[in-house]
């Protein structure tokens, strides 16, 4: 038995904080619950949002339809062989909660992806990534409900499509596939660390004090430097990074290198990735605000709610971000979230 709950505040539920209410809202503890749900959406024509820790998300004032929030939990390693395993997680696990959890069980990999907010489920949509890894580093495969056929089947890594914050669940067949559990491949060896970010790396020898840099080492200095630059949702609402780091061609690098010497990016493939948080403050965004809402004094990439504002007020500063860059540098943003409905 299904019972939706009318006109639910989802303003606990999305990291931005917006005053979001839902038409029907449910939680969703188990796979056949989830199953039973697709079945009456489809059947009643309502549109369906499975909400994980709305960490990602930009939501209107009304959600029409019916928004569920993943509640399926549960962690276990399902093989192992020497140094290598692989570790299930439900979807409904809070993620830095996981990351906490494989390290305490001498379990690497993930440590470098610490503190970002959010579920297990809603990771692979995201690809999420930082510090030099990605999820798609990560992942073995990842379990689904199929939409169109009803079907609980595996999606491999490639299966997944993951690119620079994108997958199959994100923009090639969005609402398609319905996460329930990530499967990652992750080690006991305590030497394959990724250390590639200078930052990064100078905190671990920092923290290490002239010994070996441990994944613990990682662990930590990752959480110190997203302290240090990225506002904590509780405290001030945002969704992270706003904006994708834009990739262009060699020539175009190098023409805005010569243009602006101070330009940051970095070699990517057979293209740079500029950073975006300096084309941003380079426009002159940093701390500004605009209305309730603002560009965060600490890190231009990200956009801050200060307490009434609302989705409209982030896209039309959004917009005038974007148009500032592109005036003066020739590029296009990305937006990063995912805007709902």
């Amino acid at each position: 038995m299904l019972t939706l709950q009318k006109d639910y505040p989802l303003k606990s539920l999305n990291t931005f904080g917006f005053d979001t209410v839902a038409e029907n809202f449910i939680e969703i503890e188990s796979r056949d619950r989830l199953v039973a749900l697709v079945n009456y959406c489809q059947s009643n024509h309502f549109p369906l949002l499975v909400l994980g820790g709305g960490s990602n998300l930009i939501l209107s004032d009304q959600i029409p339809g019916v928004v569920a929030r993943m509640q399926i939990k549960g962690v276990e390693v399902i093989s192992e062989q020497g140094d290598q395993l692989q570790l299930k997680v439900a979807a409904g696990e809070n993620w830095h909660d996981i990351v906490v959890y494989a390290m305490s069980q001498g379990f690497f990999g993930l440590e470098n992806l610490a503190l970002i907010p959010g579920t297990v489920g809603a990771a692979p949509m995201q690809n999420i990534g930082a510090y030099g890894v990605e999820l798609k580093d990560r992942v073995a495969w990842v379990d689904v409900l199929d939409t169109q056929t009803h079907q609980l089947l595996s999606l491999s890594s490639f299966d997944c499509q993951f690119s620079y914050r994108d997958s199959v669940f994100k923009s090639v067949e969005p609402g398609r596939y319905i996460i329930t559990d990530v499967v990652f491949n992750l080690t006991r060896d305590a030497t394959q660390l990724n250390l590639e970010y200078l930052a990064l790396k100078d905190t671990c020898e920092s923290l290490a004090k002239g010994l070996s840099i441990t994944p613990y080492h990682v662990f930590d200095a990752v959480c110190q430097l997203r302290r240090q630059k990225l506002p904590d949702p509780a405290v001030i609402g945002n969704v992270g990074s706003f904006f994708k780091n834009p990739r262009v061609c060699v020539a175009e690098y190098e023409r805005l290198k010569a243009e602006f010497p101070a330009l940051v990016g970095f070699a990517d493939g057979d293209g740079y990735k500029l950073a975006a948080g300096w084309l941003i403050e380079a426009c002159g965004w940093k701390g500004k605000q605009l209305n309730a809402v603002g560009v965060y004094e600490k890190q231009a990439l990200v956009l801050v709610n200060r307490g009434k504002g609302d989705r409209q007020q982030i896209e039309t500063l959004a917009e005038q971000i974007r148009e500032s860059v592109q005036q003066r540098f020739g590029v296009l943003l990305e937006v990063e979230p995912r805007f709902y409905p």
